[in-house]
């Protein structure tokens, strides 16, 4: 279950935001195998002047509206996945959100089942990709 952590510039408006949850969703779900209903993203706004950042970095020439997309998920993908993941990440955001791929700024943190509990307390370690019941 990645968790993701979207920050965009103040006074992006509702339908980009939601626009890049849905990019980021779908390049998941196509590159990574994750489940449809593992859809958690956080998104907060960053004032520009609190955002200090190179837009000349690499060789990339970036706007005053960079997106950085934190993804924490389970270790195990293959560097041919993540990059399958950035590539299509980029590609959506500029689909369905008109975002430059310049100003998508992306990086992974990886961890093991042991390091996360998703709901009512429990060790994920031990419900690791089991439905749970609300009952």
């Amino acid at each position: 279950m990645p968790f993701i952590r979207s920050a965009v510039k103040r006074g992006t408006t509702p339908k980009q935001k939601q626009a890049i949850v849905d990019g980021i969703h779908q390049a998941l779900v196509e590159s990574i195998g994750m489940p449809t209903d593992e859809l958690f993203n956080l998104v907060s706004e960053y004032e520009p002047e609190n955002f200090f950042y190179d837009r000349r970095f690499n060789g990339i020439s970036r706007s005053d509206s960079l997106v950085v997309i934190e993804i924490t998920m389970r270790r195990g993908r293959s560097d041919a996945m993540k990059k399958a993941l950035y590539a299509n990440i980029a590609t959506n955001l500029e689909k369905l959100g008109g975002i430059s791929p310049k100003d998508v700024f992306i990086f992974t943190h990886e961890n093991d089942y042991s390091d996360w509990s998703v709901g009512n307390g429990l060790f994920a370690m031990t419900i690791a990709q089991q439905r749970g019941s609300d009952s």
